[in-house]
């Protein structure tokens, strides 16, 4: 048993809640255990000036944790007048993992922006973004297909992230913000729901970890985020079919 009481197979418990913000075209606020972040989706009539004139759309990231978000106040980036590395590499991720399901060409010239905003940190920030930055884009195209501004919905798949990793010698799922300080090994794996991998982000802290190992993680997180996309499921029904 873990410290939280769970197994280490166990993920904590995931909730969903649409709409949450008033003005976005889509939103959600996405809770995994005590980590809470708020993912916004705003549409764009415009592209970045490499696509314009060529019939493409674009879905990119901004991501950042309030002050109070941690056990110790985190300075505003604004502040310090630039962004830090790991922000830059999360914003990335982020795109990335909406882009790689969606058909630029059938959203058109317009860009999407997801914003995560995480306001309580206990770790996996970045999958919890990912997981529910799918939620508010869907919401946001199924606006632009209401408004008959699209055809269909562009999406291909689900898209959903979870942490592993290994703990005194054990694989366990979704790590908390204390057991991710301390494993063995840390992950981040991004899938969709057919099975195909987004991307995979694994560093050992301590002794280099095997292929078997690594077999073991794989196959808890899928487990993992196949509970996630159950969860998304149930926010977005039928609205990708």
């Amino acid at each position: 048993m873990r410290t939280d009481g769970r197994t280490y197979a166990s993920l904590r418990k995931v909730k969903i809640t649409k709409d949450f913000m008033k003005y976005a075209d889509g939103s959600c606020l996405f809770e995994i255990g005590n980590t809470k972040v708020i993912c916004t989706a705003s549409v764009e009539g415009s592209v970045p000036i490499f696509l314009r004139g060529k019939g493409t759309g674009w879905v990119t990231a901004e991501y950042g944790m309030l002050p109070r978000s941690c056990r110790s106040r985190v300075a505003r980036e604004a502040a310090r007048g630039k962004l830090g590395g790991r922000t830059q590499e999360i914003q990335r991720l982020i795109g990335r993992s909406m882009r790689s399901v969606c058909d630029m060409k059938k959203l058109g010239e317009r860009t999407i922006w997801m914003d995560c905003d995480v306001i309580q940190a206990d770790g996996g920030t970045r999958c919890a973004s990912i997981s529910g930055s799918f939620v508010a884009l869907i919401l946001a195209l199924s606006s632009l297909k209401k408004e008959g501004l699209i055809e269909e919905i562009p999406i291909s798949d689900y898209v959903g992230a979870i942490s592993v990793g290994i703990l005194e010698g054990k694989e366990a799922l979704d790590l908390d913000y204390s057991e991710d300080s301390a494993a063995e090994v840390d992950m981040n794996i991004v899938m969709t729901k057919g099975g195909r991998f987004i991307e995979i982000q694994g560093t050992a802290e301590g002794k280099p970890f095997t292929n078997q190992d690594m077999n073991k993680m794989m196959a808890l997180a899928k487990k993992g985020i196949d509970s996630i996309f159950k969860s998304q499921k149930k926010v977005l029904g039928d609205t990708l079919g």
